[in-house]
């Protein structure tokens, strides 16, 4: 039955099976109720990651043709089907028969014991858990305090009872009862489900009703209404959660607060609340989904509510028949369908109150002029990722619409004039096809959020942004240099939250920010770019810097909100931190990119900061940097000398944070790390260095330091965190570190070794964290060593021929297993930038 665990326990064996390491894949697919042969044969070949040889149209037969061979290919592979609610011809979806002489094996899960003999499966019945089960169960999830709590153990087990063994119905009754300690409550919650259960027959429908019990409990009635919005979409469905919750603000679930990410944040307080009661389940990351039983629960509240029509995901075709949209209806799912054509013989009737109508995700190419004209009270119109090319012009005349989705309609390129519609608060239009700005757009004075992520669009209109200005979120294409921001237009925007755009030159950006600034308004999310190169956007707050004439750093932008910086092709660059740059108090610079910067030397200007508080990059966690070629260290003295520092220490913080740093092509550093700079690098973890030409040595010591101690004193290099160490095409590195130093990692699980480091012909000792400190033939216990057998017979044993006994078991040969090839790498402002890169096979 549902809800008695039969996914769990597939769960568990999946993952055990992937440790195990048994069969070479171990392959997941949820079926659901409508069976849908393409989309399980889609799944599969993701799951196999076919993407070249995979057909993105055609014949299911062809496709079964196709995945039959492919998982023959595969070798002994294990085959979950999850979910099934009826037959499913294997032969039809491609699938070959398991059987003893491919190894194969494959397992489904199923309400239907019809089903596993159809498909003849050994029947393996999944039972409800004994009473001591359910009861360690619900003790486990309903609070330490209630566990506790002996007065309440009598009636807790009664309430135990009558969840009737279900692991659904324990965990959501118990994430319901969680910390009540009031035993009225209690009583309250026992006499409500038996009176619940006694008048209902049937297991299914009990398992529905207890599942109520926990919906019913939840007291606001628009917490109660963002819960039956989940059903909307289709069974099985993963649900973005900054969807659902931007779905939540549209409906007005939400209170309006003073910002857009108050209400964010008011959505993802009530997304716990399911969560914490099992409402809802987590997915993938950022993910949720409703159990099957769940969603069966909801859908039976909507099915008594004539307001809601709710056919997601049933592989329609063509709209519902005219009887089924009656005159009281108000939220219509029809999500994820095959409709292609909506025409006036199969308009509904008159809907004088249908307010919400989602259609996204359907192959639609055409609507009828008319179709919103019955459509008075329509506020969400959600259309995305449908293959439309206009909208009809019925629906301008639209007054009450809020919310007009059409994200992903690539094959849309002309918009109604859009002056009419007045109460809009949102217009997403991602991802289309349009050249100019909606007309009328100026006049959408209640607009509240745009998206105009649009590489077509030509041009922003001058005086169309400062008319709307209760903008939150604004959004242009990075990309487009037909469509950078003018600071003079941003100005009005003071409500501004998250803002995705370019700006044509440093002088723009500088403005916009000063203006922020004076009204004291900081952006909660950016993704800014200046200038006429592509970067990166992963975090929150990111700037790209990118092909900008005479920039020498000087940048207002307030610096301590900034996560994620990109600087490409700015040759006029000599140190990204120094006495002028703003960015030496960016204490949240998580990120750093320099690529293709001629003029930088290095990336801290130490002089500045010697007898100061400033500590440049103290939340730094990667540091990328390539085809710089004048840079000869991470951090200088004094830049304009160009010579590393070796007197004084770094800002104790400093790089403290710093866990992977990627050197690549930067042909005038002879030493990457040098000693004194190491205890800001206590959290490093991967090193990465390939190409440059000078490097003689990863790790340094300065002469004054090896004077200072001795010749024959041992210098520890301590980077206790370090996991992976990768040299690539090095012709001048002669040593790991220093000749008279000692590595202190014990974390090492790496050394990879791979082409072109001809000259180095030493591995460097190690010694333990904890010990007396003097080298001997020890390795750290996880290490292992990749390299080639020519490189490994070039090592020299000289110190201790013992160690080379050590390494020995831990050295990989890879020699065959690296190819150079030649590849472009359009990473940079679209340029074909030619490069070799060095690939495993397989």
């Amino acid at each position: 039955m549902g809800g008695v665990g039969k996914t769990t326990i597939m769960k568990h064996i999946h993952n055990d099976l992937l440790k195990e390491q048994r069969f070479e894949r171990v392959i997941w697919v949820t079926i659901s109720k409508e069976f849908n042969v393409l989309k399980v044969q889609h799944d599969i070949a993701s799951a196999l990651k076919l993407k070249k040889d995979w057909p993105k149209e055609g014949d299911k037969l062809r496709r079964a043709a196709i995945l039959s061979e492919m998982l023959k290919k595969a070798g002994k592979h294990f085959l979950i089907l999850d979910d099934v609610w009826d037959e499913v011809s294997l032969e039809e979806v491609g699938i070959p028969e398991p059987s003893g002489s491919n190894g194969c094996k494959f397992v489904l899960t199923t309400s239907s014991e019809r089903v596993c003999k159809y498909m003849g499966c050994t029947v393996i019945k999944v039972n409800p858990l004994s009473e001591q089960l359910a009861l360690t169960l619900f003790l486990s999830k309903v609070g330490p305090n209630i566990v506790q709590n002996q007065t309440l153990m009598p009636i807790l087990r009664l309430v135990v009872k009558e969840c009737a063994g279900l692991p659904l119905t324990i965990v959501v009754i118990a994430g319901t009862l969680k910390g009540e300690e009031d035993p009225l409550i209690w009583k309250n919650a026992l006499r409500e489900l038996k009176e619940r259960i006694e008048k209902l027959e049937g297991v299914e429908a009990k398992v529905i009703e207890r599942l109520k019990f926990s919906l019913d409990h939840l007291k606001d009635e628009k917490v109660k209404y963002c819960f039956l919005h989940c059903p909307l979409y289709p069974e099985d469905y993963e649900i973005k959660k900054d969807e659902l919750i931007e779905c939540w603000i549209e409906e007005g679930f939400i209170d309006d607060m003073g910002t857009r990410q108050e209400m964010k944040d008011k959505g993802h307080v009530i997304l716990k609340k399911f969560e914490y009661n099992c409402l809802l389940e987590n997915g993938s990351s950022g993910f949720v989904k409703m159990h099957d039983s769940v969603r069966d629960m909801a859908l039976s509240i909507t099915r008594m509510n004539p307001r809601y029509m709710i056919q997601a995901g049933l592989q329609l075709e063509e709209l519902p028949e005219k009887e089924q949209w009656n005159s009281d209806i108000e939220k219509v799912s029809l999500m994820c369908n095959v409709i292609s054509e909506i025409s006036t013989d199969v308009l509904p009737a008159k809907c004088q109150l249908l307010t919400t109508l989602l259609l996204q995700n359907n192959p639609i190419k055409k609507i009828s002029v008319s179709f919103f004209t019955n459509m008075p009270c329509l506020r969400v119109l959600n259309l995305s990722s449908t293959k439309i090319e206009s909208l009809p012009n019925s629906i301008s005349e639209r007054k009450n619409l809020t919310t007009l989705l059409l994200w992903g309609c690539y094959e849309l390129r002309d918009l109604p004039c859009l002056s009419m519609l007045q109460q809009l608060k949102k217009l997403d239009l991602r991802w289309t096809k349009i050249e100019e700005v909606p007309e009328g757009m100026d006049m959408l004075i209640k607009l509240r959020y745009i998206d105009l992520q649009v590489r077509t669009l030509k041009e922003i209109p001058a005086g169309t942004l400062p008319k709307l200005v209760h903008l939150q979120h604004l959004s242009f294409d990075v990309n487009n240099e037909k469509t950078s921001l003018k600071a003079e237009e941003m100005e009005p925007l003071k409500k501004l939250e998250c803002l995705t755009g370019r700006f044509k030159d440093i002088g723009e950006l500088n403005k916009f920010i000063s203006s922020m600034q004076q009204i004291k308004k900081n952006l909660i999310k950016y993704y800014l770019r200046v200038g006429s190169y592509i970067g990166g956007c992963g975090r929150d707050r990111t700037l790209t810097i990118g092909g900008v004439d005479n920039w020498e750093g000087e940048l207002i932008m307030h610096p301590i909100e900034i996560q994620e910086l990109h600087i490409l092709k700015c040759d006029y660059l000599r140190s990204l931190v120094d006495y002028n740059s703003s960015f030496k108090n960016a204490i949240d610079l998580r990120f750093c990119r320099i690529w293709y910067c001629e003029g930088i030397e290095c990336v801290v200007s130490l002089s500045s900061f010697a007898s100061s508080s400033a500590h440049p990059f103290q939340s730094l966690e990667v540091l990328d940097l390539q085809v710089l070629p004048k840079l000869s260290a991470l951090i200088m003295k004094d830049a304009g000398i160009g010579s590393a520092t070796t007197s004084i220490l770094a800002p104790f913080a400093t790089f403290s944070h710093l866990k992977k740093i990627s050197i690549s092509e930067c042909s005038c550093m002879k030493t990457l790390l040098p000693h004194w700079l190491l205890p800001n690098l206590q959290n490093l973890e991967t090193i990465w260095v390939q190409e440059c030409d000078e490097v003689v040595e990863i790790l340094g010591a300065a002469t004054s330091e090896v004077e200072r101690n001795g010749s024959d004193a041992l210098i520890k290099f301590h980077l206790p965190k370090l996991r992976v160490l990768t040299l690539w095409r090095l012709p001048n590195l002669k040593s790991i570190c220093s000749k008279s130093g000692v590595m202190v990692c014990d974390s090492l699980q790496l050394i990879s070794v791979m082409s072109g480091c001809d000259k180095l012909k030493r591995i460097p000792p190690f010694v333990p964290l904890v010990g007396n400190g003097q080298p001997f033939a020890y390795a750290p216990p996880s290490l292992t060593i990749e390299s080639s057998t020519k490189w490994w017979e070039w090592l020299e044993w000289d110190d201790d021929p013992n160690f080379k006994n050590v390494l020995q078991p831990l050295w990989k040969d890879e020699s065959y297993m690296f190819d150079v090839v030649e590849e472009k790498d359009k990473s940079v402002g679209g340029k074909e930038v030619w490069g070799r890169t060095e690939q495993k096979r397989g």
